[in-house]
């Protein structure tokens, strides 16, 4: 027998080698149906998983765990597969993961799925789900796993697997009916639980994003315990649409992109170049204010510096390099980062320890060669400009420094309104996978202790992420979704101790001694093009006063208020406040919805009585008409709103 102990510290005991949804069953049928997942002894397992030892033990459903909820869709995306396979036996199975708020499977098949192909897969899922087929788990050796695979067609499986043959693990495999699939599970027990399901889109995909690879079909999908809960979701995904920055950048005309340049090559359109230049003086204002130094480096450098710094070995796929080291006697690359450049700066002269901390900040153009498939409006591109900073202090100073780092990123999320959206992920390194780091076990022990005695010293609510270290150190990644629920880092602070040695960087103590500072790697607003694309989504193009690109819109009336008008955008211009004249001869009810769609904060009427009066008409976004105003009285109410930057 085995002791359970189960929630609320109940235990019970089973017969030695019981599953987890047979205790679940045990516990009452209720429980057993909605199970999607286990917990034991706080590790995440299949339902299948057999008890044979004391432990405790928590059965999750769909709406308890976001891991469950993968494993529910994750069996939705192989009951699309089975579908496939049913309607396209041809198809052959490549990869189909759950993702935020669904799934997706990619398929290589000889031509496009199209509308009515994707009506069909999801009749077909709707018979699966119907046959209650259950999910049974198996293994096998390597070579019977490839052999079968082979038989199969499955290429892209068989690829998979002699990844992980000379390990001499088992391969595992999940079989319903009569489909069978490569996969680690975990899975819900079998298909008649996958109650609401739709397909949302079907898209190209590179073999594991590698555009040198062939292109795939991939289907999008989600999958619910209820219905009413699928529609609602559906529901936001299409208001998400609406909000979307790639389509609503464009819309607005606040950038565009062109084949001819090139794609993640984004043009910033004048208004879209003028809310990234309001960002960009706030931010270096800050940093100036907060004691940091401004630098000004090349967006190149010959390979030399990235060999230094470890970017050449750890980094180069990601770098565009302009020469070939066989032919080319000097062979440069274009900076994916700032860093090595900064710490030239750092060498101009001997340093001491009464000159750290130091700071330095730029606002860097940045180059990466992002792969095709993972780039994204504004979101993820290959040219960028980022708020780059990077800070040499003492050991001692480190907590304090890297404290007033965040401080600066919170105080930056807080004025532009983002701070409510952020998650914070602790990034580790992998020790399994030391090849992708530099540095000993013993320094990034080093390191990884000190970044998580200052994250739970300040009290930062933290999620690990092993593996997601930069290769020469552990960061904090201030995470954040945009309107389709897709993760991204918008800012970074990392320590490093590994660099500065690498570089000779050394400060004299008050000792006499030669020590290399500690790095503290930062941003304070991140990407300024992703905080962009983020604010056009958060704020449905309705920028607050001090970023929005045109603060104020004048529409006279008639064409005898012209003159008035620009009186009136004279004592604006003056006042810096940022505003235009609508001269064109459209009734103003016409001039009032385009300004509408504009998304502009103020527009200012100007007719007969306002001329007699000395006055403006206000109509402010969201409200409508506020009632008359004095032309001195209404600068000061935008200059004030400007410069406190409210948000509204």
């Amino acid at each position: 027998m085995v002791k359970v102990t189960l929630k609320g510290d109940v235990v019970k005991e089973f017969d030695n080698g019981i599953t987890a949804a047979e205790v679940a069953k045990n516990l009452g049928m209720g429980l057993y149906k909605a199970a999607c997942l286990c917990k034991i002894n706080g590790e995440y397992a299949d339902l299948r998983t057999a008890i044979d030892e004391d432990c405790s033990l928590e059965i999750l459903t769909f709406d308890d765990d976001e891991e469950a909820k993968k494993a529910f869709r994750h069996t939705a995306s192989h009951i699309m597969a089975q579908a496939v396979k049913r309607l396209f036996p041809e198809a052959k199975l490549a990869i189909g993961p759950a993702i935020a708020n669904g799934f997706y499977y990619d398929f290589d098949v000889e031509k496009a799925f199209t509308a009515e192909d994707l009506e069909k897969i999801e009749a077909e899922m709707k018979k699966i789900v119907k046959e209650a087929l259950p999910l049974e788990r198996f293994e096998l050796d390597p070579d019977e796993a490839i052999a079968m695979m082979e038989e199969k067609g499955e290429i892209y499986k068989v690829e998979l697997i002699k990844e992980h043959a000379d390990k001499g693990e088992k391969i595992s495999f999940f079989k319903q009916g009569e489909f069978v699939e490569l996969c680690a599970g975990p899975h819900i027990p079998d298909t008649s639980r996958v109650k609401a399901y739709k397909i949302t889109s079907c898209t190209g995909a590179y073999w594991r994003g590698d555009s040198t690879k062939k292109m795939l079909q991939r289907i999008y999908a989600t999958a619910f315990t209820k219905k009413d809960e699928m529609e609602e979701y559906l529901t936001s995904v299409e208001e998400a649409k609406k909000r979307d920055h790639n389509k609503l950048g464009r819309e607005l005309e606040i950038f565009t992109t062109s084949e001819l340049i090139g794609q993640g090559l984004p043009i910033l359109l004048p208004k879209g170049a003028r809310i990234i230049q309001l960002m960009q003086r706030f931010i270096e204002d800050e940093e100036q204010r907060r004691g940091w130094l401004l630098t000004k480096t090349p967006y190149m450098a010959k390979s030399d510096l990235y060999k230094v710094s470890g970017h050449w070995d750890h980094y180069q796929d990601g770098m565009f390099v302009l020469g070939d080291e066989e032919k080319d006697d000097e062979v440069f690359a274009l900076r994916p980062m700032t860093c090595p450049f900064q710490y030239q700066a750092y060498l101009n002269r001997p340093r001491s320890y009464r000159d750290l901390p130091l700071r330095y900040n730029e606002t860097s153009t940045l180059f990466r060669n992002e792969a095709s498939g993972e780039m994204h409006g504004l979101i993820r591109v290959r040219q960028f400009t980022i708020s780059e900073g990077h800070l040499m202090c003492r050991p001692d100073q480190l907590e304090e420094e890297f404290k007033g780092c965040l401080e600066l990123a919170v105080y930056c999320l807080k004025t532009l309104g983002l701070y409510e959206d952020v998650s914070y992920r602790f990034s580790q390194w992998d020790p399994a996978d030391t090849e992708k780091y530099i540095g000993t076990a013993e320094q990034w022990d080093e390191a990884q202790g000190v970044m998580k005695r200052i994250l739970d010293n300040l009290e930062i609510p933290y999620k690990i992420g092993v593996g997601e270290a930069a290769f020469y150190g552990p960061k904090l990644d201030i995470q954040i979704k945009n309107v389709f629920g897709k993760e991204d880092t918008l800012i970074t602070i990392q320590i490093d101790q590994m660099l500065a040695e690498k570089f000779g960087m050394e400060y004299t103590d008050s000792d006499g001694s030669k020590k290399n500072p500690y790095i503290i790697h930062r941003t304070s607003i991140g990407c300024y093009e992703r905080t962009l694309a983020l604010l056009i989504e958060k704020y449905a193009g309705a920028f607050p006063v001090w970023l929005a690109p045109t603060q104020v819109k004048i529409l006279p009336i008639a064409d005898r208020h012209h003159d008035y008008a620009y009186e009136v955008k004279a004592k604006l211009d003056a006042a810096g406040i940022r505003c235009e004249v609508d001269t064109r001869s459209e009734k103003i009810g016409y001039k009032i919805r385009e300004a509408q769609l504009e998304k502009i904060p103020y527009m200012l009427l100007t007719g007969d009585k306002d001329i007699e009066a000395n006055c403006v008409s206000v109509r402010k976004r969201g409200e409508g008409d506020i009632g008359a105003m004095g032309i001195d009285e209404f600068v000061d109410l935008v200059v004030e709103q400007t410069k406190s930057r409210v948000i509204f």
